[in-house]
C-alpha cells in the first residue's frame, strides 16, 4: 500500500491538479487526489468504530492544491499507522458489516490505492507500462474484486446484475484461475478445479492486465466468448 501511494502521489504531482484523469471520466487529478484522500480519511474514522455504528461523515478538504496533498499525507501515515499496529483481526466499521475487520481494510486500501496509481499513471501520460504491478499483488486485486466485491454488489443490487451464465478468469503467470456463475441476480466465484472447465466466456493475461480489466481499466487481457458476462464483475 506505501509503495502504491506514493506512486500515486508522484504521478499526480507530476501530471498537475488540473490533467484529466481519463480513466475516471469527468475528473481532473485533483478529483482523484480528492477522492483518495476522502477514502483513506473514511478508513481512518472508520477504524474507529464499531460493526454497527454509522458511515464516517465526509472531511471538509482543502481547496489548495498543495495543501490537499499535505492533508492526504498525513491522513494516509494515520491510516497505515493503525493498520500496521493492530491484529488484523480487530473488527472496525466497514460498509460490508462482515467483512469489518482491520486485515479487510488493509487489504481493500492496498487495491484501492493501486487502482487509482493507475489512473494518476495515465493522467501523467499516454504510454503507461503494460506491468505495474507484481503478479502477487495483482492475482491478489482480482480474487478481491471477483470473490468479495462483486459477490456482495450483486446480493446488494448495486447494480443489479441482469446477466446469467459462467466467466472464466485465468491469470496465466500468477498461475491462478477463478470461475464465476452468474444466475437469478446472483453471483458465486471459486477456484477452478479443473483444467477443462466449460464457461461462456474467458478472461485470460497477466495477472496485471486482468487486474486492470476487473477495475474495467485500460488493458491488454483478452475476452473470448459472451463479453457481456462482464457485467457480472463489479469492483464498485
Amino acid at each position: 500500500m506505501v509503495e502504491q501511494a506514493e506512486a500515486l502521489k508522484a504521478a499526480a504531482v507530476a501530471a498537475g491538479p488540473s490533467a484529466p484523469a481519463p480513466t475516471c471520466p469527468k475528473w481532473t487529478v485533483k478529483d482523484l487526489v480528492e477522492h483518495i484522500a476522502q477514502v483513506h480519511n473514511m478508513v481512518v474514522e472508520g477504524l474507529k468504530l464499531g460493526r454497527d455504528d454509522k458511515r464516517p461523515a465526509i472531511a471538509q478538504l482543502p481547496e489548495d492544491w498543495d495543501e490537499l496533498v499535505a492533508w492526504w499525507d498525513a491522513k494516509r501515515m494515520e491510516m497505515v499507522t493503525a493498520l500496521g499496529e493492530a491484529d488484523p483481526a480487530k473488527q472496525a466499521w466497514s460498509f460490508i458489516p462482515e467483512m469489518g475487520t482491520y486485515g479487510w481494510w488493509a487489504r481493500r486500501q492496498a487495491h484501492e490505492t493501486a487502482i487509482h496509481r493507475l489512473d494518476a499513471e495515465h493522467a501523467q501520460s499516454e504510454k503507461v507500462p503494460t506491468l505495474l504491478f507484481d503478479s502477487e499483488l495483482a492475482a491478489d486485486g482480482i480474487d478481491e474484486v471477483l470473490a468479495t466485491m462483486s459477490v456482495y454488489r450483486a446480493r446488494a443490487k448495486r447494480p443489479e446484475v441482469t446477466v446469467e451464465g459462467t466467466l472464466l478468469v485465468h491469470a496465466a503467470d500468477a498461475g491462478r484461475a477463478w470461475i464465476l456463475h452468474a444466475r437469478g441476480g446472483v453471483v458465486e466465484v471459486g477456484p477452478v478445479e479443473d483444467s477443462a472447465t466449460a464457461a461462456d466466456a474467458t478472461l485470460a493475461g497477466t495477472a496485471d492486465a486482468v487486474y486492470r480489466a476487473v477495475w474495467k481499466r485500460p488493458s491488454h487481457a483478452i475476452l473470448n466468448g459472451r463479453e457481456e458476462l462482464l457485467q457480472a464483475v463489479n469492483s464498485g
